[in-house]
């Protein structure tokens, strides 16, 4: 055995270990690498080559963290002695130079050089490799199972529809055009491509424009297209043996139509409109009505969510501060921005902090504001009005208007009213007065809030300080009822036992459910009112003691409402028919009344329903019944006109009816359930009743005996 045969298997034994683990960090950094782009692609929407980007951060922060590289054969060398004993951890002696050894290192080197060719390779190595396989194995799976996300979620969603309002059918073609290419050009705020298709069927933004091409196997002399079976055009030849027809127009409401090539009509063809959709705001904060009582800051968070279909251009807050009270009321109008960039975003989430004594708002006074967004095509929407108030101390200690409106107890409002100014005036002489006298009037005051509260506690039904806040359900007044003994047959005993013959305390009154939450709301401000006047907190007492009276007001004098002012727009003036004197264009008002038209109508379709469920057998339809489809097939036409989706197909089964002369079950049924709707659809409105000739006798004189009591 050579000397340096244990230098080498070492050596050897370290690139084996280095390169297998190499090789499982690449394994397991190539799985994450396409799960993350994977989620990159479809959560992101970014390209396929954000995978370059991703493997080599993962492959360098993997072999960042253990540094394999930097492992050296006296590492090994320490490992091998803890691996295999027979070894006597003199594994290091293999990598020092012979000469520096001493007789007895040089006796020892010997030793475990006759071992090393018996000690087996270690195992551990290859088997994390193939742990690192499984990994890269798991990952490709789920790589690819994520880009299937979005075609798995559209066949569910085709899965998902109801297939009674949506049918699909296969488009019938005629023999004589070869092909056809429609480009569908959305309008420029959409911001969306042209889109080229093979078939007949358009579904297209509002304002898109729509070039049809099509081609033809053999010469055609006329091309013509009927839209809504009302309007016809001609399509234009682009060659000599006129095989090739173009034709451009702009859609805006949807509709169905029809080819026609040398007089031989195709199907009918839907047109399928995608409207554009104004802006949706959503308020988060603050509430609609938001009061701002004592001690609170003047300032509102505002957080304003806008979302629309393809852009957001603009958005303000429209504010109307009202100052003053009865007819001296003022009104002020501004207009605040939210000082951002839109840029078109479809998202967006903003906020403003409202400072209202920026604004020059005082106590007393009301703020209402709502939002006005814009989108990129002009549409505008706005949100509700919200209101926000702050609270007026003198008002409320005004006893102005205690003798009108709802006075449930007048006399209690004096005392809260007292409780505040005895409070406040206890603040004022803190400072004379010495601890004990200050906690004992402090005490005191909590005192009077306890009986006030009490007193207003009867209003619900409150019997007693217990039963304010607490559980009627336990009632130990029932206890007498243990010792009795029950009697065999007696109901009344039974009853009394398991039945509770009191009131309920909350419903003992005669007040609306509206009232009576806003007088459980005085009672928690009182209480927690008294709570602090107890623990001698008079200071954070006050704005509970002014919330507690401002209830109170509420509930006896509402605060006024406000009314938008509104503009009258009226129609321009022509200065030269001005003083004309012409009156020939001055006729009788006359009143038309189509509902004569819409019974025959309805009667039309019903009558149709029947005659179509008595012809299930296949029997032939005769001429009056051909004259009834032709009528339906009119209503049909203008249906599926403004609802191409839901009645285009039945129009071309009642066609198919009308032309064969037969009924088949599948039609029949298809235009049964489209009348159905269309019978449906005829809501009924109020007319006007048709009197009596004698009846104008009565009116009269009903008018006279108003006369007379006059």
């Amino acid at each position: 055995m050579l000397k340096t045969e244990g230098q080498n298997w070492i050596h050897n034994l370290r690139k084996r270990w280095t390169m297998l683990y190499v090789l499982r960090i690449l394994a397991i950094g190539l799985a994450i690498a396409l799960v993350l782009s994977a989620l990159l692609i479809y959560i992101l929407q970014l390209p396929i080559w954000i995978f370059a980007v991703v493997l080599p951060l993962v492959l360098a922060v993997a072999l960042f963290i253990k540094p394999i590289w930097k492992t050296t054969d006296k590492d090994f060398s320490r490992f091998v002695n803890n691996r295999y004993p027979e070894l006597e951890e003199s594994a290091d002696l293999l990598l020092k130079n012979p000469t520096e050894l001493s007789m007895l290192q040089q006796l020892q080197r010997n030793k475990i050089e006759k071992i090393i060719p018996l000690i087996q390779q270690p195992t551990e190595p290859v088997k994390k490799l193939y742990i690192g396989l499984v990994i890269l194995l798991a990952g490709i799976l789920m790589s690819f199972g994520i880009t299937k996300i979005p075609q798995i979620q559209k066949k569910y969603q085709s899965i998902g529809e109801n297939p009674k309002s949506v049918t699909v059918t296969k488009e019938n073609v005629l023999p004589e055009i070869s092909s056809l290419q429609a480009t569908i050009i959305p309008p420029a705020y959409t911001r969306k491509p042209e889109r080229k298709q093979k078939e007949f069927t358009i579904k297209a933004e509002t304002g898109s424009k729509i070039n049809w091409k099509i081609e033809t196997n053999i010469s055609i002399k006329t091309v013509k297209i009927i839209f809504n079976d009302k309007e016809i055009v001609s399509l234009k030849a682009q060659n000599a043996d006129k095989k090739d027809w173009l034709y451009s127009r702009t859609v805006l409401k949807a509709g169905f139509y029809q080819l026609v090539l040398d007089g031989k009509k195709s199907d009918l063809y839907q047109i399928d409109i995608i409207p554009d959709l104004p802006a949706t705001i959503k308020i988060t904060h603050p509430k609609q009505h938001t009061t701002i009582d004592v001690g609170q800051p003047q300032k509102i968070n505002l957080k304003v969510n806008l979302s629309d279909d393809y852009g957001i251009n603009d958005a303000f807050i429209s504010a109307t501060m009202a100052s003053g009270k009865g007819e001296g009321v003022s009104f002020t109008e501004k207009k605040l921005t939210f000082n951002t960039n839109f840029n078109n975003q479809k998202n967006i989430a903003l906020s403003k902090q409202i400072d209202l004594k920026s604004l020059g708002m005082k106590p007393g006074d009301e703020l209402y504001f709502f939002i006005k967004a814009m989108d990129n095509h002009g549409q505008s929407s706005r949100s509700d009005v919200y209101f926000v108030s702050i609270v007026d101390t003198t008002e409320l200690m005004s006893m102005a208007g205690m003798t009108n409106g709802v006075n449930l107890v007048p006399e209690y409002f004096r005392s809260q009213r007292q409780i505040i100014i005895d409070t406040e005036k206890l603040l004022k002489e803190q400072s004379t007065l010495s601890g004990e006298a200050f906690k004992t009037r402090s005490n005191e005051l909590g005192i009077d809030q306890k009986l006030l509260r009490l007193r207003y506690g009867q209003f619900l039904g409150e019997e007693s300080e217990t039963e304010i806040g607490g559980n009627h359900e336990d009632h130990d007044e029932h206890a007498e009822h243990k010792g009795e003994e029950e009697k065999f047959g007696d109901v009344t005993s039974i009853m009394d036992k398991y039945a509770h013959k009191h009131d309920i305390a909350e419903d003992a009154t005669f007040f609306e459910p509206e009232m009576k939450a806003q007088l459980k709301a005085v009672l928690t401000e009182m209480w927690n009112s008294e709570l602090r006047l107890r623990t001698y907190k008079p200071q954070e007492a006050l704005p509970f003691e002014y919330k507690a009276l401002r209830l109170l007001k509420d509930l006896q004098q509402k605060s006024r409402a406000y009314v938008a002012k509104t503009t009258v727009k009226t129609a321009s003036l022509k200065p030269e028919k001005r003083l004309s004197g012409e009156l020939d264009k001055i006729t009788q008002p006359v009143q038309k009344m189509s509902f004569e038209q819409k019974e025959k109508r309805t009667s039309n379709l019903k009558t149709t329903l029947s005659l179509l469920e008595s012809r299930r057998s296949g029997k032939k339809f005769i001429e009056g019944d051909i004259y009834l489809l032709n009528e339906t097939e009119k209503y049909m036409i203008g249906a599926a006109a403004d609802n191409p989706a839901t009645y285009l197909n039945a129009l071309t089964s009642l066609r198919k009816l009308t032309l064969n002369n037969t009924a088949k079950q599948i039609d029949i049924d298809l235009v049964q359930k489209a009348i159905q709707k269309m019978i449906k659809g005829d809501a009924a409105k109020p007319q006007m009743q048709s009197a009596q000739p004698v009846s104008s006798l009565y009116q009269n004189y009903f008018n006279n005996l108003n006369k007379a009591g006059r």
